[in-house]
């Protein structure tokens, strides 16, 4: 009888599919791909709220962006904030000193702000997150890295069901990131901590109409 060392390599050995002498490999096991892409839910926008919420983020229904930046960014004491260089003017609240990135910001330019403003790829309901893919209205990851804030507008109509759903409208090649909630990793005795990499605080605009 083989012992256990043997019989484990051998199995490397096979999942590999290599042989000995340089002789061809064999044909590779196929991996099933058929994935559950859609879970039938009922109301994903609520689904995506509650979700999100239990990653302790404050997600708020609105009608329209622009009023309800201005007013989310005042009681967040807000008054430095960057945003991409593409987002409307119209969502650039009165009051507030807004830096416009192009791609050329440096890191300590966005350390001297309070905040970033994006919008966002599209938000998975199952898992409570929001994907940016540095898109329109998106700018740089970078953005919304350093600052210790990110103000995210996401449509109604952006919000699937699960991630097989996300991943089959993302484009691979683009720089995808998924963000579930703020910032926040435990050490070995699990005490959370906030914002380590990233913001200690998100705010998700979730306009509805």
């Amino acid at each position: 009888m083989a012992d256990a060392r043997s019989e484990i390599l051998g199995r490397i050995s096979s999942a590999l599919g290599s042989s000995a002498m340089g002789a061809p490999r064999p044909a590779a096991t196929p991996v099933p791909r058929d994935y559950q892409r859609s879970r039938g839910f009922d109301d994903v926008e609520s689904l995506f709220v509650a979700r999100a919420c239990e990653y302790k983020a404050s997600v708020h229904l609105v009608e329209s962006a622009p009023e309800t930046i201005a007013s989310t960014v005042d009681a967040r004491g807000m008054r430095r904030m960057v945003a991409p260089d593409d987002v409307p003017e119209s969502w650039l609240a009165a009051g507030v000193d807004w830096v416009r990135d192009a791609g050329m910001l440096d890191v300590a330019t966005l350390d001297s702000c309070d905040g970033a403003l994006t919008g966002c790829a599209l938000a998975i309901a199952e898992t409570g997150t929001i994907v940016l893919d540095a898109g329109a209205r998106q700018g740089r990851r970078v953005i919304t890295l350093v600052p210790d804030y990110h103000l995210c507008v996401l449509r109604a109509s952006q919000i699937v069901g699960t991630v097989p759903e996300a991943v089959a409208e993302l484009d691979p090649v683009r720089p995808l990131t998924f963000i579930s909630g703020p910032s926040a990793t435990s050490d070995i005795e699990l005490d959370r901590v906030e914002g380590v990499h990233g913001p200690r605080t998100l705010d998700i605009l979730l306009i509805t109409s």
